[in-house]
């Protein structure tokens, strides 16, 4: 098998990732005008974030974490890699059906272990009912994850980078739809989420399929294979959880709050673009390479690998972080403020995406350095970290609530994403790869540092310059803003060999 080309892979993941957040914001914007911050939105949000939580506990995160390592080695090896795919699909998938049923019967009990602020109030009885609707979507979406990583470890990355846009065509085809025919549009938008993961599953499978893996059910079966996937899963499944109590504990914060969780939700979106296009394409594509190479005992292959990630990472991260600290207002503002999101809640979403943006460097450099760990078949070490930053997290988020507010939710996941980095990086020294940094990257860390302190400063006085036209047209304000102090951070870039473009596509040449 030829080898991954690192650069062209986060290409496509991020291209495709790229597409699906921007229609994600066309989703949010709509979310937003037809629901504001009121209950049906928060019912929603709550709603929706029970499967995200459980797919990220169980498929994303600890299952595939374990899966994709030794599916790779298996792919690269000759062994049979569709048997143990399809025995790993049968697993997961009966799992997830008890999961499914479980949770439909305690759906109050999630409910209230997810937003406790929302008893007594209209909030509640709503969340229970849409989360019934809308949990069956972790099923499908678990599956499609699965195949997601038996397309990656191959080097084909676009139909699994593809699919999330069907959720978002989805959902706002649903919205939109039940305005137009005067249907209830928060029922219309829950019954769009499993349906939604039903397409995404079909889009995947088929994909596999055409390149031979036309994954079949069979009777779940604990072989010795799977236990030793079960075993290696397990931490960090853990891991997987301890995340999972940090998104809670933000939950129940906000929850206290009203609008507060709506307030986050939107803020959450803003941040999750740089980092879904940038660290989830890297992580995506560095965890089956440098399973690869590994085996193939390639080290130097892997610490290339590893710097790579680092500076294209760091490359297009850190602008981001800078952007969503000194203009979120205007950012907010253009992109929720009409129908029933009010200024007062625009003002409220761009203060937590300014702390939000303070941790975006932390949460991105998670995914560069956690696949140091799993491509080791190492689960235990991230999971002891994350027990750490969860302590932190609950920490914070309680203590500073009485006196920011619900700001406190957002600045406990930012603190702790810096905790996590910190653990990472100090465990990752005993591996000889992280601390390998090269020259190149050492003198380019500094550089694109300077490149965002220009980029910071032409955003200050481009927003003060701008006020007027913001008055007259915020779109086109806002665009102006954004692509001159892109421009400008470009420059700089290639001025002081922070980053070439040229490079760039000589790496993707290359692979």
């Amino acid at each position: 098998m030829k080898p991954i080309r690192l650069i062209t892979g986060f290409l496509t993941v991020g291209g495709w990732t790229l597409a699906s957040r921007v229609l994600g914001f066309v989703r949010d914007i709509i979310f937003a005008a037809y629901l504001g911050a009121g209950p049906a939105a928060e019912a929603f949000v709550v709603a929706f974030s029970l499967p995200n939580m459980f797919r990220r506990f169980f498929a994303e995160g600890a299952f595939n974490m374990a899966f994709i390592p030794i599916f790779a080695k298996k792919l690269e090896g000759g062994e049979d890699p569709k048997r143990f795919a399809e025995e790993a699909m049968s697993l997961l998938a009966t799992v997830l059906i008890v999961l499914t049923v479980l949770a439909t019967i305690f759906m109050p009990l999630l409910v209230l272990a997810m937003a406790s602020g929302f008893v007594g109030d209209e909030r509640f009885d709503l969340a229970v009912d849409y989360g019934r609707i809308a949990f069956p979507y972790i099923f499908f979406i678990s599956l499609a994850a699965l195949l997601s990583g038996v397309l990656n470890a191959t080097g084909r990355f676009a139909a699994a980078a593809a699919a999330p846009v069907l959720l978002n065509v989805i959902l706002t085809g649903a919205m939109i739809l039940g305005a137009r025919y005067e249907v209830n549009i928060g029922r219309a938008l829950v019954w769009g989420v499993p349906l939604a993961g039903i397409a995404q599953v079909a889009l995947i499978w088929v994909a596999a399929a055409r390149v031979g893996f036309a994954l079949r059910p069979r009777l779940p079966r604990l072989t010795p294979e799977m236990r030793r996937l079960a075993i290696i899963a397990a931490p960090a499944a853990l891991a997987g959880g301890v995340v999972q109590v940090n998104l809670l504990v933000g939950r129940q914060v906000a929850s206290f709050f009203d609008g507060a969780i709506q307030y986050l939700n939107l803020a959450d979106r803003l941040y999750q673009l740089p980092l879904g296009v940038v660290a989830i394409a890297i992580g995506v594509v560095l965890l089956p390479d440098l399973s690869r190479r590994l085996r193939a005992e390639d080290e130097s292959g892997s610490r290339h690998a590893f710097n790579r990630a680092t500076e294209f990472a760091l490359f297009l991260t850190l602008p981001c972080a800078v952007a969503l600290v000194v203009i979120p207002e205007p950012m907010i503002s253009t992109l929720f403020q009409r129908g029933r999101f009010t200024p007062e809640d625009a003002q409220a979403t761009a203060l937590a995406v300014a702390v939000y943006g303070l941790g975006l460097p932390a949460f991105v450099m998670q995914k560069v350095l956690q696949p140091l760990f799993y491509a080791r078949e190492d689960t235990r070490s991230p999971f002891r970290y994350a027990l750490v930053a969860m302590v932190v997290n609950a920490g914070l988020a309680v203590g500073l609530a009485p006196v920011i507010g619900y700001i406190a939710a957002a600045a406990a996941t930012s603190a702790a994403g810096w905790i996590m980095v910190v653990l990472l990086w100090r465990g990752s020294r005993k591996m000889g790869i992280a601390t390998a940094v090269d020259d190149r990257l050492r003198r380019r860390i500094g550089r694109i540092a300077l490149a965002c302190v220009g980029l910071g400063i032409t955003l200050w006085l481009g927003e003060i310059a701008l006020r007027p036209m913001f008055a007259v047209s915020r779109p086109a304000a806002l665009a102006l803003l954004i692509l001159s102090a892109t421009l400008v951070y470009f420059i700089l870039s290639h001025v002081m060999n922070a980053f070439r473009l040229s490079e760039l596509r000589r790496a993707a040449g290359r692979g």
